[in-house]
This record gives structure tokens, C-alpha cells and sequence, in this order.
């Protein structure tokens, strides 16, 4: 409930910077948005699944294996937004590709269920798009919808409550941290020092993400940073939810997935940075040359 109420409140207030004009972005640009989409929902699972199918992957543990698995499959991550404004990607471009991912994974989600599904025979984890719909719709596509709304016809009050709904939304989004550090924070290295070749695969997985949505962007470094960050940064609300309706046995599933999203964050840190010292670079480059 509490996760709950901090993404929504993140959300309220991410959709209040944002201009309702933003969605003319998919008519600008749909070529980027057919690649991206696709990429994030379908192929980066189907990755995943091939990782998995190798022996370093069929060695792993049921609850690795899982928790990679629906990282693998929850794209649109409700933070993506958030971290590309403070680390030099386009706010509005991630917010558009974000709620078209969530959209999308309505569909895909249980699509990439089935296929795994009938990879490892097995009738467990039957998800339907009902219950996909319901998690996306309630903790990002609503309020992101009504705060865009918002400020599309109250600018006034959108202005007036954005800075302390941002406040608000910060020290929800620090104390949800604590808490999840908190309680699982004791399992990570015990895990982690018991699961390197589950490690080594969620670093692949990080990798192989932030390198696709590097190279389905345009030139522009901002579009690039945006566009890696949405393909990399997974869903863990979503993966939960589905860890504690379908794996009650296995709680190593839900340390798995705050593995893969502790790899994420580690692993987009040097990437984010390489691309701001290669832009310095050719700006020099290009100062001089002129």
C-alpha cells in the first residue's frame, strides 16, 4: 500500500511538469516509438529466455531464475521519468515512451507469460491482462494522466502545488527506500555472494539493454540517455506483485529482483557518464575545429 501511494504520488507529480502537448511526440516521431516498444516488451524478454536456456542459465536456482525472468518481462519502470530529468535525458520523450511501454504491456506482459510458459512446460503463472492492466492503470497511467490534465486546464494550480507534490513525493520515495533497504536489505549480500552466476546474467541482461536503447536512438545524446534508460529500467512493482501472488514459496525471488534493480542503477551510473565525457569530448572537438 505504501508503494503504492509513493509511485502514485510520483507519478501526480511528474504528469504536473508535463506538458499534455507531449503526446504529439508519437506523431513526430512513430519510427523511434516502433522500435522502442517492440525492443522493450518483446525482445528484451525473449533475451532473457535465451540467457536462461544456456547452461550458465539452467544452473541457476528456481528463484534467480524467476526473479530475472519477470524483470526480463515488466518493462516501463514508473521511476524512468524521474531519473531521466536528473541525469541529462529528455523528461518529456521518457514520459511519452514510459506510458506507451505501460500500455503496451498490458498486452505483451501476458504474451511473454505464455511463451515462457511453454518453454518450460510448465501451467504455473498464468497472468492476464486484467490484472497487468490494473497494477500499469493504477500506479502510473492514471496519476500521470491527471496530472498532465492538470496542468493542461488549471496551469495556475498546477504551478502553485508541482514544488511541494515534488517535496512530498521525494521524502515518500526516501522513506520507501529505507523501508525496502530495511527489510531486505540483510539478504542482498548474502545472496548475491551465493548466486554469482545469476549476478553475472542480470549484468548481461543490464548491458545488453542499455546497449539497445543506445543504438535504437537518434544522434541526439539527450534521446539516447532517455531511450537506454527506458529499455534498461525494468519494472520491479510490477514484478513484485507478481513474485508475491505466484511464488509465495520462494521469497528469494523478491530478493532477486531488488538484485536486478541494484545492478541497474550500478551499471547505468558509468554509462550515463561515459555518454556526458563523450559529448564534452566532441564539443571540444568541434570548438576547436571552428
Amino acid at each position: 500500500m505504501f508503494a503504492s501511494i509513493t509511485l502514485f504520488t510520483i507519478m501526480l507529480a511528474l504528469g504536473m511538469g508535463l506538458n499534455p502537448q507531449a503526446l504529439v511526440r508519437i506523431r513526430q516521431r512513430p519510427g523511434l516509438f516502433l522500435r522502442v516498444l517492440p525492443a522493450s516488451c518483446l525482445l528484451l524478454p525473449l533475451v532473457a529466455l535465451a540467457l536462461l536456456h544456456l547452461p550458465v542459465g539452467q544452473g541457476l536456482g528456481p528463484s534467480t531464475r524467476i526473479g530475472l525472468a519477470l524483470m526480463a518481462v515488466c518493462p516501463s519502470a514508473p521511476l524512468t521519468l524521474r531519473k531521466a530529468g536528473q541525469k541529462g535525458g529528455d523528461r518529456e520523450l521518457a514520459a511519452v515512451l514510459q506510458v506507451s511501454a505501460a500500455i503496451s504491456a498490458i498486452v505483451s506482459v501476458p504474451v511473454m507469460a505464455d511463451v515462457y510458459r511453454a518453454a518450460y512446460a510448465t501451467t504455473a503463472w498464468d497472468i492476464g491482462p486484467l490484472e497487468v492492466a490494473l497494477q500499469v492503470g493504477r500506479t502510473q497511467v492514471l496519476p500521470l494522466l491527471v496530472g498532465m490534465a492538470i496542468q493542461g486546464f488549471k496551469p495556475d494550480l498546477a504551478n502553485r502545488i508541482e514544488s511541494p507534490l515534488n517535496k512530498l513525493a521525494n521524502g515518500l520515495f526516501l522513506l520507501l527506500v529505507a523501508a525496502v533497504l530495511f527489510k531486505a536489505g540483510p539478504k542482498l549480500l548474502p545472496y548475491i555472494s551465493a548466486n554469482a552466476m545469476g549476478l553475472l546474467l542480470m549484468v548481461a541482461m543490464v548491458v545488453i539493454s542499455l546497449g539497445l536503447g543506445y543504438s535504437l536512438a537518434g544522434q541526439n545524446r539527450r534521446e539516447r540517455i532517455t531511450v537506454a534508460l527506458v529499455t534498461s529500467m525494468r519494472n520491479p512493482g510490477m514484478a513484485l506483485m507478481f513474485a508475491t501472488t505466484h511464488a509465495r514459496d520462494l521469497p528469494g525471488v523478491t530478493v532477486a529482483v531488488l538484485t536486478y534493480v541494484v545492478v541497474t542503477v550500478l551499471l547505468s551510473i558509468p554509462f550515463l557518464k561515459s555518454l556526458n565525457r563523450l559529448e564534452a569530448q566532441e564539443t571540444g572537438l568541434a570548438a576547436r575545429a571552428s
